[in-house]
């Protein structure tokens, strides 16, 4: 029998090695510079807004009240309690499935497989979450940068602009991902129920274990911290460059 040949490591950022890992797909390393690969996202239009934001006239500004200054301390509590939020969330999710499938089945059966649907709704709302708060976090720390100097306001209009222009492409990205998560969940659970041996009685049903879904849990967690991550990148640029001021 012929071997299948290893995958090539993947290099890049945690998130994607971690989805390449968990997805049966082949994702093809792309070769391309970032300047290259921006030029394939950014069209002309955006390309005169981006050069707009880099030589032209920085909009006025007034002074912030007070209450709404941030620090990296705030950001770090937000952060926290954003992936808190998210391992709490998922343990209850497991304990509710497996609860669930022994309620739906009779005794001495096999437990019933456990859907989907609910864990693809956490990912649903947890990526609305962190899409809303990184939102915000990122809007306020520009507008703190607008107020230290030139140089600074500068920055904060070019992020400002880069967000409008590639946002759209992140949310589609990233959309994908409890499709993804889902597949994974599939082939997790369809290995468990598969890999069972048939007991001497052929009509006595066997135990199957879910010890698979503990196995899901982890990397669904995995995935969700890792997006939160890639979320909170421009966060932390703009709050590198707060601490030079």
């Amino acid at each position: 029998m012929a071997k299948v040949a290893p995958r090539a490591p993947l290099s890049g950022p945690a998130f994607i090695r971690l989805l390449a890992r968990l997805s049966d797909a082949h994702i093809a390393q792309s070769n391309l510079a970032l300047a290259d690969r921006l030029s394939q996202w950014i069209d002309w239009t955006r390309a005169v807004a981006v050069s707009k934001a880099l030589d032209g006239k920085l909009p006025d500004t007034d002074e912030l009240p007070e209450s709404r200054l941030l620090d990296a301390q705030t950001c770090t509590r937000v952060r926290t309690r954003l992936a808190n939020s998210i391992g709490a969330d998922l343990d209850a999710l497991v304990s509710r499935a497996r609860a669930e499938g022994r309620n739906a089945t009779p005794p001495d059966a096999p437990v019933a497989a456990p859907d989907y649907a609910p864990f693809r709704q956490h990912y649903l709302a947890m990526q609305r979450d962190m899409r809303t708060t990184t939102g915000e976090l990122r809007g306020r720390l520009r507008d703190l940068l607008a107020r230290l100097s030139t140089d600074m306001a500068r920055l904060a209009e070019v992020d400002a602009v880069m967000e409008l222009t590639l946002s759209p492409r992140e949310q589609n990205l990233l959309s994908t991902v409890p499709g993804l998560l889902g597949m994974h969940f599939e082939r997790l659970c369809n290995a468990a129920y598969a890999h069972q041996l048939p007991t001497d009685d052929a009509t006595a049903p066997r135990a199957i274990s879910d010890g698979w879904l503990d196995v899901f849990r982890k990397d669904m967690q995995s995935v969700l911290l890792a997006e939160l991550d890639v979320r909170f990148q421009p966060i932390e640029a703009l709050l590198a460059a707060l601490r030079t001021h």
